[in-house]
């Protein structure tokens, strides 16, 4: 049975209903969700308490799982799945830590608007987050189209972007926040480039591909670059192409990280958030997009 599908905005977002994510996908359903995922780009499934197997079992129906940071970042999991990673503030040992220690200054990153993985040669694909605990008050997470955000840009941007190379960095913004890293871990994940203007494989629309990853543009200095990629980022993420995510324990929300940009928002970290997220390898663009 197809999901039944209900727009929780005017340019994209689905709510999806009718389908059990705790039992395993047919390929006929799977074709379903991506088709659904090529037009609405996210889709929202209330009430699906699945569990770590049932999460990557869903997600392996779109790629190869994806381990982004967890490549340079060896700590200790809670999970049992290597490439299951968490969102929040609780450690290994199920306890919320202190604002000060490193998990919180890599969370914090999260905060700011982003594509997963962009950082790597095989870029993310699709991201499934599933909540857990969720505080009480803030913690939502919102998304914006890229592609919607594309078709409106003014002329004279839309000329500039079109035809430029950005470099992605995995430690742009965690530098940024305090972070360090030693040479071994910058080695890990080299810079990578994207085209910032860019055809979505799925949907054959036009779409930004920006995000906090991204840290200069090829051919401009690094002050003119920096400036064009605010700029983008500014028009992008208008409240027009925003939607906003108030979490509920048992929602599970999937994005395309090829459109969309996400952030998570402000909380009380004394206050304790779970979430588990796995994301699938975007194969079609490190074959066809990436640029050398």
């Amino acid at each position: 049975m197809a999901p039944s599908l209900r727009p929780l905005h005017k340019l994209f977002v689905a709510e999806a209903r009718g389908i059990d994510l705790t039992r395993k996908l047919t390929a006929d359903l799977a074709a379903e969700i991506e088709a659904a995922m090529d037009r609405h780009a996210v889709l929202v499934f209330p009430d699906q308490p699945i569990d770590e197997d049932q999460q990557v079992a869903f997600t392996e129906w779109f790629g190869p799982l994806d381990t982004g940071l967890l490549k340079v970042f060896k700590r200790k999991s809670r999970f049992k799945h290597g490439a299951m990673i968490a969102i929040g503030n609780v450690n290994a040992d199920g306890e919320v830590v202190e604002p000060g220690e490193r998990l919180i200054v890599s969370q914090m990153a999260n905060q700011l608007w982003h594509s997963d993985s962009s950082f790597q040669r095989v870029p993310g694909k699709y991201s499934i987050l599933a909540a857990q605990v969720v505080p009480a008050s803030g913690g939502d997470t919102e998304w914006v189209d890229q592609r919607a955000a594309h078709d409106a840009l003014p002329e004279d941007l839309r000329a500039l972007a079109e035809g430029r190379v950005a470099e992605h960095s995995a430690f742009y913004t965690r530098l940024w926040l305090g972070d360090t890293y030693s040479e071994a871990e910058l080695a890990i994940m080299p810079l990578v480039r994207w085209p910032l203007v860019r055809t979505h494989p799925g949907s054959g629309r036009r779409t930004l591909f920006l995000g906090a990853h991204a840290q200069a543009v090829v051919g401009m200095s690094r002050a003119e670059g920096r400036m064009l990629l605010r700029e983008l980022t500014e028009h992008a993420t208008q409240p027009a192409f925003v939607y906003r995510h108030q979490w509920r324990p048992g929602d599970v929300v999937m994005w395309d990280n090829r459109c969309t940009l996400h952030r998570g928002r402000r909380y009380d970290l004394a206050a304790r958030r779970e979430l588990r997220r796995t994301t699938s390898e975007d194969l079609i663009s490190a074959r066809e997009q990436w640029v050398a």
